[in-house]
């Protein structure tokens, strides 16, 4: 555990500086909404709004989240919206709230962490998630693990 990060040590005590003013460090978890009659463009420029918000109001972390073939979320990439939201706010903590893992080879996730931190020194969190965080059918659409021996020219 790195002490200055303000995370709980296991006894759930808070050490370290966190980010925001609060005496308790408060995040931000954003699904990336997208409301009836708006769109995807939109949510994203509303999530800019509320991830410059919470910095100006001194939170500790913005969290996104990851799902997939639900018309009313538009969090299906974190890093790419992690990414986004770091080129438009310039000290809060940015994080997935659950990469899901069955869904991705671990290594790309690694890298594209990696490049993240890079991009946002000291700023970017990556939380896991084993559970496939959509339906039977898109989980099959991204996993597959049927078809690890197929060719590059073997894609339907």
């Amino acid at each position: 555990m790195d002490e200055n990060r303000g995370e709980a040590n296991r006894d759930g005590q808070i050490r370290g500086t966190a980010g925001g003013t609060a005496s308790v460090p408060l995040s931000v978890l954003d699904l990336v909404t997208v409301g009836a009659g708006r769109t995807a463009s939109q949510a994203l420029r509303t999530s800019v709004d509320i991830a410059r918000l919470t910095e100006r109001r001194g939170f500790h972390r913005f969290w996104v989240a990851e799902h997939h073939s639900m018309p009313g979320v538009a969090s299906s990439s974190p890093a790419v919206i992690l990414a986004h939201l770091a080129a438009h706010t310039d000290r809060i903590r940015l994080g997935s709230g659950g990469v899901m893992l069955p869904n991705h080879a671990p290594l790309v996730i690694a890298e594209q962490f990696g490049t993240l931190e890079a991009m946002a020194p000291g700023r970017v969190d990556l939380g896991l998630g084993r559970a496939p965080g959509t339906d039977g059918a898109t989980a099959a659409a991204l996993r597959r693990t049927d078809r690890l021996n197929e060719g590059a020219d073997d894609f339907p």
